[in-house]
């Protein structure tokens, strides 16, 4: 067991896409309608609106910044100036767009909840977007459980995404024109509802348990190493800081709008771990 999180940015309605990129870290805010980055003296900066409620966060080579908009089931492209459409993956997803993991050559990696889950729907597969450089989008992988967070190893050569409602990540080879194959259980984790995550330099994955109030390590195969508690539900996490051994973690009384829209309770808090992040996000 880590010792307990401290504050770092706090008054958000509920945060999702933690990454550190540029010295600080980004987040979108679901119901503030923002992408915002935090200096690491707690200063935040709200670098866009997107009316469609942001979520995945990641960048292209060029540096222009990619987004979900979660509700129109599009991800848009900020280049500095004005957002524009990069493209539309409505006849891919069949709900709300969620996690976005960009690698290096600028693909795009989208999942989406696959039913209406604030609507109370029963569970149902969804299909992973993967969207090429151009803009242009195709499925990826079917069958998938509510995938959510996922990493690229640091060699390029693997894809780990967390199904949510299997209580699994699941592991894919990256192959030409960074389609997936070979398709594989990585690591079960019974119990936990894998949400936002994070890859390290020795091949662990921190992820945020959504039920949980936790965020946990897990290495390939189910072993799990260490585990930070929260106060409040936790639903995705970073490792970043100048040297990649600061573990933010996004956490929110809950996830339906109901219970945080408009009210600011959400938060990041900040714990110090051994291990640095390597990989993507």
């Amino acid at each position: 067991m880590l010792p307990s999180p401290e504050p770092f940015v706090g008054e958000i309605d509920f945060g999702e896409g933690p990454r550190w990129h540029d010295g600080r870290l980004w987040f979108s805010d679901f119901y503030q309608y923002s992408v915002n980055a935090a200096s690491l003296d707690g200063t935040v900066e709200v670098i866009v609106e997107v009316p469609g409620q942001p979520s995945g966060l990641g960048w292209m080579p060029n540096g222009d910044l990619l987004v979900v908009s979660m509700r129109d089931r599009r991800v848009l492209r900020y280049d500095g100036t004005a957002l524009h459409e990069h493209v539309d993956i409505s006849g891919i997803a069949t709900s709300l767009c969620n996690d976005m993991t960009v690698d290096a050559e600028g693909r795009a990696y989208v999942g989406n909840f696959g039913f209406d889950l604030h609507g109370g729907e029963d569970v149902a597969a969804a299909t992973l977007a993967l969207v090429q450089p151009d803009g242009t989008a195709e499925a990826a992988a079917g069958d998938l459980l509510f995938p959510n967070g996922a990493v690229i190893t640091p060699d390029g050569a693997t894809y780990i995404v967390g199904e949510s409602f299997a209580s699994q990540f699941t592991a894919f080879d990256i192959g030409p024109e960074g389609r997936l194959e070979n398709r594989r259980l990585w690591a079960a984790v019974p119990g936990t509802i894998p949400d936002g995550c994070c890859y390290d330099a020795e091949g662990g994955i921190w992820y945020a348990d959504a039920v949980g109030r936790a965020a946990l390590r897990v290495l390939e195969g189910g072993e799990i190493t260490h585990r930070v508690e929260t106060e409040l539900n936790c639903f995705a996490v970073m490792l970043g800081g100048d040297d990649r051994r600061t573990l933010f973690l996004v956490t929110a009384p809950g996830s339906h709008p109901d219970e945080v829209q408009g009210l600011g309770q959400a938060r990041i808090e900040t714990v110090r771990v051994e291990i640095p992040g390597a990989g993507l996000p």
